[in-house]
């Protein structure tokens, strides 16, 4: 008789915070060797969700290497590979395909966005463009050719996109989504900027179906967290005793400046890497749900040293997706709802923030195309919103944590990157070196919508560039301003 999955278990286990507990199931559970393609594909997500790297790419390795070999098997295993940083590994998978393999549409798309991440935009280019010619309708190898490529008046490229636009029909809503958003930035770039956000609307409209934004639950949520988190409050929770201090913590709105000060402090020969690395959350499962009440309740069950078990277990974490020795910056999205925990857990631990005018966060991310989760960027009403509350989190934890939260205005920085570059590695407890002030020169892969501003020079050229668009982001200004 066939016995319950552990999966089921694993599941069981995180509903009641046993984050420890799931993974030592979904190991013995990968351990048994019996487990099908389909659950094995399962496992690996659930293994990733939960912070497991490498039982999660071990999983999906066994499902993409099985025999008989497929490429559609063989991509997915790579898609996981790049997932968690290692990108390295994919080129290589790729690079021992047969040719026939290899020149396939989807394979080629693939060695295109890794050689985007990677900063070799003319390989990028050419790789989507050998994808196009064998599909000239494939929405996503167009989407990524756009991200890549300045548009310019006449293109044919853009006529191409017309007539792909026109062949969609039926397609889903995120396949429409993005090409909106590729044609978006075609028209953006040649200056037809009422064209342009015709487009993004449009997308955009697609997104908020897939991905809703509840204002009323993120706003009931971060007014909770700002009411508990007090220092009083915090006071009852056992204090961590964990010492080890890896990661360097990059805050702030997308679009605010953290992938360029990722990329200043990656270029210091003491740190090796950084990313959005969406850690924290999974060494938290034993919260719950991040508020206070759960964490008492956690502090109280969770052994003489719960905290510092949640620092050690982010670290572990950590090690599996940085495989190298050094410092490494996390600049995961919307940690501010966790920067209580975060710093409570971790005593050693010190952040950036980044700050930049709020009409031009909300330009710059109502433009972007965002692979995580960021619903509130599919409306100006909604990114007002969270501005809002953002600026509100940013003004409870800086007066709860004082010197331990660095604060970046972007502008200032851009401005003059010779007197804050030096008070950012200050921060982070670094000395000072020459290549961190030409950061653009680093290579290194950048999953972000950032991906070719960070292979410029600093530039003051962004500052105020919400003022082109006035018009087009009035509902914005009336939302946030009004």
């Amino acid at each position: 008789m066939v016995g319950r999955p552990r999966i089921l278990d694993a599941i069981d286990a995180l509903k009641g915070g046993d984050r420890r507990g799931a993974a030592a199931l979904l190991k013995a559970e990968l351990a048994t060797n019996t487990t099908s393609g389909d659950g094995l594909i399962q496992l690996s997500r659930l293994a990733l969700h939960i912070g497991e790297i490498e039982l999660g790419v071990d999983a999906a390795r066994r499902v993409g290497l099985a025999e008989p070999t497929t490429v559609g098997r063989l991509l997915d295993y790579c898609g996981t590979l790049v997932s968690v940083g290692r990108s390295a590994e994919a080129v290589a998978l790729i690079g021992r395909m047969p040719e026939t393999a290899r020149n396939q549409p989807a394979v080629l798309h693939l060695s295109g966005t890794i050689a985007s991440e990677m900063g070799d935009f003319e390989r990028a280019e050419a790789c989507l463009r050998a994808a196009l010619a064998d599909d000239r309708r494939a929405p996503q190898s167009w989407f990524a050719l756009s991200m890549v490529k300045t548009f310019a008046a006449g293109d044919p490229d853009l006529a191409a996109m017309e007539r792909v636009a026109q062949s969609l029909g039926r397609a889903g809503g995120p396949t429409q989504a993005q090409f909106h958003y590729a044609l978006a930035k075609a028209y953006d770039d040649i200056g037809d900027i009422d064209r342009a956000f015709a487009h993004y609307a449009q997308g955009a409209r697609f997104k908020r179906t897939d991905e809703p934004y509840d204002a009323q639950r993120t706003r009931a949520f971060g007014e909770g967290l700002m009411r508990d988190f007090t220092p009083t409050a915090m006071q009852r929770l056992k204090p961590s005793r964990f010492e080890r201090q890896r990661a360097i913590f990059v805050n702030g709105l997308p679009r605010s400046g953290t992938t360029l000060t990722e990329q200043i402090l990656v270029s210091h020969s003491q740190v090796s890497d950084g990313a959005e690395v969406n850690l924290l959350r999974a060494a938290l499962i034993p919260t719950i749900n991040y508020g206070m009440a759960n964490a008492l309740a956690f502090d109280a069950r969770g052994g003489d040293d719960p905290w510092g078990d949640v620092a050690r277990d982010y670290h572990a974490m950590l090690a599996m997706r940085f495989r190298t020795p050094g410092l490494v910056v996390d600049k995961t999205l919307s940690q501010s709802m966790l920067m209580g925990l975060l710093l409570h857990s971790m005593p050693g631990a010190r952040v950036i923030w980044m700050r930049r005018n709020p009409a031009d966060v909300a330009l710059s991310a109502y433009r972007s195309y965002f692979s995580s989760w960021v619903p509130w960027s599919w409306s100006w009403e909604d990114i007002a919103h969270q501005v809002r509350l953002e600026d509100e989190l940013f003004a409870h934890w800086t007066a709860t944590f004082g010197e331990r939260i660095l604060v970046v205005p972007y502008e200032e920085m851009v401005r003059e990157p010779q007197a804050w570059i030096p008070r950012l590695l200050a921060h982070a407890g670094l000395p000072d070196e020459p290549q961190v002030y030409e950061p653009h020169k680093t290579q290194r892969g950048v999953r972000t919508a950032s991906v070719k501003q960070v292979r410029s020079p600093i530039s003051t050229s962004r500052i105020g560039a919400a003022e082109r668009y006035r018009k087009q982001m009035q509902p914005f200004f009336d939302a946030y301003y009004g």
